[in-house]
Protein backbone atom coordinates (compact mmCIF):
# COMPACT_ATOMS: atom_id res chain seq x y z
CA UNK A 1 0.00 0.00 0.00
CA UNK A 2 1.22 2.82 -0.89
CA UNK A 3 1.14 6.31 1.14
CA UNK A 4 -0.70 8.58 -1.01
CA UNK A 5 -3.64 10.56 -0.25
CA UNK A 6 -7.00 8.82 -1.04
CA UNK A 7 -9.19 10.10 -4.28
CA UNK A 8 -12.42 11.67 -2.91
CA UNK A 9 -14.51 9.82 -5.80
CA UNK A 10 -15.21 6.36 -5.23
CA UNK A 11 -15.03 5.19 -8.94
CA UNK A 12 -11.55 3.45 -10.00
CA UNK A 13 -9.35 5.21 -12.64
CA UNK A 14 -8.97 1.66 -14.07
CA UNK A 15 -12.16 -0.38 -14.44
CA UNK A 16 -14.76 2.37 -13.48
CA UNK A 17 -16.39 0.35 -10.61
CA UNK A 18 -17.68 1.77 -7.27
CA UNK A 19 -15.04 1.25 -5.21
CA UNK A 20 -15.66 0.41 -0.86
CA UNK A 21 -12.37 1.61 0.79
CA UNK A 22 -8.99 2.17 -0.40
CA UNK A 23 -8.77 -0.85 -3.15
CA UNK A 24 -10.90 -1.91 -6.11
CA UNK A 25 -12.34 -5.19 -4.94
CA UNK A 26 -12.59 -6.02 -9.13
CA UNK A 27 -9.20 -5.06 -10.07
CA UNK A 28 -6.99 -4.60 -7.01
CA UNK A 29 -6.12 -1.11 -8.10
CA UNK A 30 -5.38 1.44 -4.93
CA UNK A 31 -7.68 4.75 -5.25
CA UNK A 32 -5.37 7.04 -4.96
CA UNK A 33 -4.78 10.70 -6.58
CA UNK A 34 -2.96 10.28 -9.75
CA UNK A 35 -0.58 13.61 -9.47
CA UNK A 36 2.06 12.81 -7.38
CA UNK A 37 5.11 15.26 -6.65
CA UNK A 38 8.27 14.61 -6.99
CA UNK A 39 9.14 13.79 -3.08
CA UNK A 40 6.45 11.64 -3.19
CA UNK A 41 7.54 9.32 -5.40
CA UNK A 42 10.94 9.16 -3.94
CA UNK A 43 9.31 8.24 -1.07
CA UNK A 44 7.45 5.35 -2.53
CA UNK A 45 10.52 4.43 -4.09
CA UNK A 46 12.50 3.99 -0.79
CA UNK A 47 9.50 2.41 0.92
CA UNK A 48 9.70 -0.15 -1.75
CA UNK A 49 13.10 -0.57 -1.35
CA UNK A 50 13.25 -1.05 2.67
CA UNK A 51 10.19 -3.39 2.32
CA UNK A 52 12.13 -5.72 0.01
CA UNK A 53 14.76 -5.68 2.31
CA UNK A 54 13.02 -6.11 4.94
CA UNK A 55 10.92 -9.22 3.36
CA UNK A 56 14.42 -10.48 1.95
CA UNK A 57 15.61 -10.93 5.02
CA UNK A 58 12.88 -12.17 6.95
CA UNK A 59 12.69 -14.81 4.40
CA UNK A 60 16.67 -15.35 4.58
CA UNK A 61 16.39 -16.06 8.25
CA UNK A 62 14.02 -18.49 8.47
CA UNK A 63 15.39 -20.22 5.34
CA UNK A 64 18.77 -20.72 7.03
CA UNK A 65 17.28 -21.22 10.39
CA UNK A 66 14.58 -23.47 9.38
CA UNK A 67 14.93 -25.41 7.17
CA UNK A 68 11.91 -26.30 4.94
CA UNK A 69 9.70 -23.72 7.70
CA UNK A 70 9.21 -20.99 4.44
CA UNK A 71 8.43 -23.54 1.72
CA UNK A 72 6.08 -25.15 3.94
CA UNK A 73 4.61 -21.77 5.26
CA UNK A 74 3.66 -20.62 1.22
CA UNK A 75 2.11 -23.91 0.43
CA UNK A 76 0.07 -23.52 3.80
CA UNK A 77 -0.83 -19.98 2.51
CA UNK A 78 0.79 -18.22 4.90
CA UNK A 79 2.91 -15.58 2.33
CA UNK A 80 1.96 -12.04 3.40
CA UNK A 81 5.59 -12.52 5.87
CA UNK A 82 7.82 -13.84 2.92
CA UNK A 83 9.49 -12.59 -0.01
CA UNK A 84 7.55 -14.21 -3.13
CA UNK A 85 10.15 -17.38 -4.29
CA UNK A 86 10.09 -16.52 -7.65
CA UNK A 87 11.29 -13.04 -6.84
CA UNK A 88 13.95 -13.94 -4.48
CA UNK A 89 15.21 -16.71 -6.77
CA UNK A 90 16.29 -14.16 -9.10
CA UNK A 91 17.31 -11.53 -7.12
CA UNK A 92 19.48 -14.24 -5.41
CA UNK A 93 20.59 -15.76 -9.14
CA UNK A 94 21.19 -12.42 -10.01
CA UNK A 95 23.95 -11.45 -7.60
CA UNK A 96 25.54 -15.15 -7.58
CA UNK A 97 26.23 -14.74 -11.07
CA UNK A 98 27.39 -11.50 -11.39
CA UNK A 99 29.81 -12.20 -8.77
CA UNK A 100 30.60 -15.86 -10.24
CA UNK A 101 31.22 -14.63 -13.95
CA UNK A 102 33.77 -11.27 -12.14
CA UNK A 103 35.74 -14.41 -10.15
CA UNK A 104 35.62 -16.92 -12.43
CA UNK A 105 39.17 -17.54 -15.07
CA UNK A 106 38.52 -20.49 -17.73
CA UNK A 107 41.90 -21.81 -17.87
CA UNK A 108 42.70 -25.13 -19.81
CA UNK A 109 46.24 -26.39 -19.49
CA UNK A 110 48.25 -23.95 -21.84
CA UNK A 111 48.91 -24.19 -25.61
CA UNK A 112 52.63 -23.24 -25.26
CA UNK A 113 53.80 -26.25 -23.31
CA UNK A 114 56.78 -26.19 -25.62
CA UNK A 115 58.10 -22.56 -25.36
CA UNK A 116 57.65 -23.07 -21.33
CA UNK A 117 59.49 -26.46 -20.80
CA UNK A 118 62.72 -25.92 -19.11
CA UNK A 119 65.96 -27.82 -20.41
CA UNK A 120 65.80 -31.07 -18.23
CA UNK A 121 61.54 -31.44 -19.65
CA UNK A 122 63.01 -30.49 -23.36
CA UNK A 123 65.39 -33.56 -23.04
CA UNK A 124 63.34 -35.97 -21.39
CA UNK A 125 60.91 -35.34 -24.00
CA UNK A 126 63.50 -35.51 -27.14
CA UNK A 127 65.08 -38.68 -25.72
CA UNK A 128 61.19 -40.31 -25.71
CA UNK A 129 60.76 -39.01 -29.17
CA UNK A 130 63.97 -40.82 -30.53
CA UNK A 131 62.89 -43.94 -28.87
CA UNK A 132 59.70 -43.44 -31.37
CA UNK A 133 61.82 -42.13 -34.14
CA UNK A 134 63.82 -45.47 -34.23
CA UNK A 135 61.01 -47.41 -35.07
CA UNK A 136 60.40 -45.01 -38.02
CA UNK A 137 63.08 -43.46 -39.29
CA UNK A 138 61.26 -41.74 -42.25
CA UNK A 139 59.71 -39.21 -39.87
CA UNK A 140 61.61 -36.36 -40.83
CA UNK A 141 58.92 -33.75 -39.18
CA UNK A 142 59.81 -35.58 -35.98
CA UNK A 143 63.52 -35.66 -36.82
CA UNK A 144 63.27 -31.49 -36.80
CA UNK A 145 61.37 -31.36 -33.61
CA UNK A 146 63.95 -33.57 -31.93
CA UNK A 147 66.75 -31.40 -32.99
CA UNK A 148 65.19 -28.40 -32.18
CA UNK A 149 63.95 -29.57 -28.76
CA UNK A 150 68.21 -30.74 -27.89
CA UNK A 151 69.58 -27.38 -28.91
CA UNK A 152 68.46 -25.82 -25.30
CA UNK A 153 69.65 -22.13 -26.60
CA UNK A 154 67.02 -21.94 -28.74
CA UNK A 155 63.93 -20.52 -27.77
CA UNK A 156 60.87 -22.35 -29.48
CA UNK A 157 58.51 -20.72 -31.02
CA UNK A 158 54.80 -21.92 -30.57
CA UNK A 159 53.65 -20.27 -33.70
CA UNK A 160 56.16 -22.35 -35.56
CA UNK A 161 54.15 -25.08 -38.09
CA UNK A 162 56.32 -27.62 -36.98
CA UNK A 163 54.82 -27.17 -33.24
CA UNK A 164 51.04 -26.70 -34.45
CA UNK A 165 51.12 -29.68 -37.03
CA UNK A 166 50.88 -32.74 -35.03
CA UNK A 167 47.19 -31.21 -33.79
CA UNK A 168 46.05 -30.07 -36.88
CA UNK A 169 45.23 -34.36 -37.73
CA UNK A 170 41.87 -35.93 -35.77
CA UNK A 171 42.25 -39.53 -35.71
CA UNK A 172 38.18 -41.37 -35.40
CA UNK A 173 38.65 -45.08 -34.83
CA UNK A 174 41.01 -46.39 -37.60
CA UNK A 175 41.42 -43.39 -39.81
CA UNK A 176 43.02 -39.67 -39.73
CA UNK A 177 41.66 -36.64 -40.53
CA UNK A 178 43.02 -33.72 -41.42
CA UNK A 179 40.15 -31.07 -42.62
CA UNK A 180 36.59 -31.68 -43.66
CA UNK A 181 37.39 -31.56 -47.13
CA UNK A 182 39.21 -34.73 -46.55
CA UNK A 183 37.08 -36.19 -44.19
CA UNK A 184 34.23 -35.95 -46.90
CA UNK A 185 36.29 -37.18 -49.85
CA UNK A 186 36.78 -40.48 -47.26
CA UNK A 187 33.52 -41.01 -46.31
CA UNK A 188 32.97 -40.64 -50.47
CA UNK A 189 35.12 -43.62 -51.25
CA UNK A 190 33.77 -46.05 -48.53
CA UNK A 191 30.87 -48.45 -48.94
CA UNK A 192 27.59 -47.73 -47.56
CA UNK A 193 28.33 -50.26 -44.94
CA UNK A 194 31.93 -48.43 -43.75
CA UNK A 195 30.78 -45.11 -44.04
CA UNK A 196 29.79 -43.38 -40.14
CA UNK A 197 26.41 -43.36 -39.52
CA UNK A 198 24.60 -39.90 -39.58
CA UNK A 199 25.21 -38.94 -36.10
CA UNK A 200 29.15 -39.66 -36.31
CA UNK A 201 29.04 -37.50 -39.55
CA UNK A 202 27.21 -34.61 -37.67
CA UNK A 203 29.74 -34.80 -34.36
CA UNK A 204 32.72 -35.82 -36.42
CA UNK A 205 32.63 -32.30 -38.70
CA UNK A 206 32.04 -30.18 -36.15
CA UNK A 207 35.18 -31.80 -33.81
CA UNK A 208 37.36 -31.15 -37.30
CA UNK A 209 36.01 -27.59 -37.82
CA UNK A 210 36.58 -26.88 -34.02
CA UNK A 211 40.18 -28.54 -34.86
CA UNK A 212 40.91 -26.49 -37.70
CA UNK A 213 39.47 -23.34 -36.12
CA UNK A 214 41.22 -23.74 -33.00
CA UNK A 215 44.33 -25.94 -33.49
CA UNK A 216 45.64 -26.72 -30.46
CA UNK A 217 43.32 -28.81 -27.68
CA UNK A 218 43.42 -26.49 -24.86
CA UNK A 219 42.29 -23.60 -26.72
CA UNK A 220 39.62 -25.36 -27.85
CA UNK A 221 38.66 -26.55 -24.48
CA UNK A 222 38.88 -23.14 -23.00
CA UNK A 223 36.59 -21.98 -25.54
CA UNK A 224 34.13 -24.71 -24.69
CA UNK A 225 34.09 -24.79 -21.25
CA UNK A 226 33.68 -20.98 -21.53
CA UNK A 227 31.06 -20.87 -23.66
CA UNK A 228 29.20 -24.01 -20.82
CA UNK A 229 29.71 -21.77 -17.88
CA UNK A 230 27.99 -19.13 -19.78
CA UNK A 231 25.13 -21.38 -20.09
CA UNK A 232 25.03 -22.28 -16.49
CA UNK A 233 22.07 -19.69 -15.58
CA UNK A 234 19.58 -21.24 -18.46
CA UNK A 235 21.23 -24.88 -17.50
CA UNK A 236 19.99 -24.50 -13.60
CA UNK A 237 16.83 -22.78 -14.00
CA UNK A 238 16.38 -25.53 -16.48
CA UNK A 239 16.82 -28.24 -13.94
CA UNK A 240 14.16 -26.94 -11.64
CA UNK A 241 11.00 -28.25 -13.18
CA UNK A 242 12.70 -31.66 -13.33
CA UNK A 243 13.60 -31.67 -9.71
CA UNK A 244 10.40 -30.59 -8.79
CA UNK A 245 9.16 -33.27 -11.15
CA UNK A 246 11.30 -35.41 -9.43
CA UNK A 247 9.74 -34.48 -5.83
CA UNK A 248 6.18 -34.88 -7.43
CA UNK A 249 6.97 -38.85 -8.46
CA UNK A 250 8.81 -39.60 -4.99
CA UNK A 251 5.62 -37.55 -2.73
CA UNK A 252 3.23 -38.90 -5.24
CA UNK A 253 0.87 -40.31 -2.87
CA UNK A 254 1.18 -37.08 -0.71
CA UNK A 255 -2.21 -35.94 -2.61
CA UNK A 256 -2.53 -32.66 -0.23
CA UNK A 257 1.11 -31.50 -2.76
CA UNK A 258 0.51 -30.11 -5.98
CA UNK A 259 3.20 -30.01 -8.60
CA UNK A 260 3.63 -25.91 -7.85
CA UNK A 261 4.15 -26.98 -4.10
CA UNK A 262 7.11 -28.95 -5.13
CA UNK A 263 8.46 -26.17 -7.49
CA UNK A 264 8.40 -23.66 -4.29
CA UNK A 265 10.61 -25.97 -2.59
CA UNK A 266 12.84 -26.23 -4.86
CA UNK A 267 13.40 -22.76 -5.58
CA UNK A 268 13.65 -22.46 -1.66
CA UNK A 269 16.80 -24.74 -2.16
CA UNK A 270 18.09 -22.96 -5.27
CA UNK A 271 17.73 -19.53 -3.17
CA UNK A 272 19.84 -21.84 -0.41
CA UNK A 273 22.34 -23.27 -3.10
CA UNK A 274 23.30 -19.87 -4.41
CA UNK A 275 24.07 -17.98 -0.97
CA UNK A 276 25.99 -21.26 -0.04
CA UNK A 277 27.69 -21.01 -3.00
CA UNK A 278 28.42 -17.23 -2.33
CA UNK A 279 29.59 -17.63 1.29
CA UNK A 280 31.91 -20.40 -0.17
CA UNK A 281 33.32 -17.84 -2.73
CA UNK A 282 33.88 -15.72 0.37
CA UNK A 283 35.66 -18.21 2.68
CA UNK A 284 38.45 -18.57 -0.64
CA UNK A 285 39.03 -15.43 -1.12
CA UNK A 286 39.73 -14.77 2.52
CA UNK A 287 41.80 -17.74 2.34
CA UNK A 288 43.89 -16.61 -0.50
CA UNK A 289 44.75 -13.55 1.08
CA UNK A 290 45.50 -14.48 4.42
CA UNK A 291 46.67 -17.95 3.92
CA UNK A 292 44.93 -19.32 7.36
CA UNK A 293 43.40 -22.95 6.90
CA UNK A 294 40.77 -22.20 9.36
CA UNK A 295 38.38 -20.75 5.84
CA UNK A 296 39.53 -24.49 3.84
CA UNK A 297 37.66 -25.67 6.90
CA UNK A 298 34.93 -23.61 6.86
CA UNK A 299 34.24 -24.34 3.49
CA UNK A 300 34.51 -28.58 4.12
CA UNK A 301 31.97 -27.64 6.72
CA UNK A 302 29.89 -25.37 4.38
CA UNK A 303 29.70 -28.54 1.73
CA UNK A 304 29.06 -30.83 4.33
CA UNK A 305 26.01 -29.01 5.46
CA UNK A 306 24.79 -28.80 1.99
CA UNK A 307 23.12 -32.42 1.79
CA UNK A 308 22.39 -32.36 5.67
CA UNK A 309 20.16 -28.99 5.22
CA UNK A 310 18.22 -30.97 1.89
CA UNK A 311 17.67 -33.70 4.30
CA UNK A 312 15.97 -31.41 6.75
CA UNK A 313 14.10 -29.61 4.30
CA UNK A 314 12.38 -32.38 3.36
CA UNK A 315 11.75 -33.68 7.10
CA UNK A 316 9.99 -30.18 8.05
CA UNK A 317 8.14 -29.50 4.63
CA UNK A 318 6.25 -32.94 3.57
CA UNK A 319 6.82 -34.35 7.40
CA UNK A 320 7.21 -37.81 6.88
CA UNK A 321 9.43 -40.27 9.58
CA UNK A 322 13.10 -40.23 9.40
CA UNK A 323 13.44 -43.72 7.62
CA UNK A 324 10.87 -42.47 4.72
CA UNK A 325 12.98 -39.33 4.25
CA UNK A 326 16.13 -40.39 4.25
CA UNK A 327 15.21 -42.90 1.61
CA UNK A 328 13.56 -40.53 -0.36
CA UNK A 329 16.42 -38.03 0.34
CA UNK A 330 19.11 -40.94 -1.40
CA UNK A 331 16.59 -41.39 -4.14
CA UNK A 332 16.36 -37.72 -4.84
CA UNK A 333 20.02 -37.39 -4.89
CA UNK A 334 20.71 -40.26 -7.36
CA UNK A 335 17.49 -39.30 -9.93
CA UNK A 336 19.03 -35.64 -9.61
CA UNK A 337 22.27 -36.54 -10.71
CA UNK A 338 21.05 -38.47 -13.78
CA UNK A 339 18.90 -35.74 -14.61
CA UNK A 340 22.29 -32.91 -14.47
CA UNK A 341 24.01 -35.51 -16.37
CA UNK A 342 21.63 -35.80 -19.43
CA UNK A 343 21.31 -31.73 -19.28
CA UNK A 344 24.87 -31.41 -19.35
CA UNK A 345 25.54 -33.45 -21.88
CA UNK A 346 22.73 -31.75 -23.78
CA UNK A 347 23.89 -28.64 -22.91
CA UNK A 348 27.78 -29.50 -24.08
CA UNK A 349 26.44 -30.39 -27.28
CA UNK A 350 24.29 -27.44 -27.75
CA UNK A 351 27.39 -25.25 -26.95
CA UNK A 352 29.96 -27.46 -29.49
CA UNK A 353 27.68 -26.96 -31.91
CA UNK A 354 27.57 -22.68 -30.98
CA UNK A 355 31.51 -22.79 -31.54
Amino acid sequence: MSHNTERKEKNCLNCDTQVHGRFCHVCGQENIVTKEKFWSLAKHFVYDILHFDGQFFYTLKYIFTKPGFVARQYAEGKRASFIHPIRMYLFTSAIFFLIFFSVQRVNVGNDDIYAQMDNESRTELATAWQIKLDKNTKDTLLQKKISLLRDTFEKINPDDPIWQSESRSIQFGQRTYNSLPEYDSIQNTLADSEKDSWFQTLVYRQVIKLNEKYGRGNEGASALLEALLHKLPYFLFLSLPFFALILKLLYIRRKNFYYSDHAVFTLYHYILSFILLLIMFGFSALGGRTGWGIFTILNVVTVLSWPMYLYLQLKRFYQQSRLKTIGKFLLLNLLGFIIIVLLLVIFMLFSIFQL
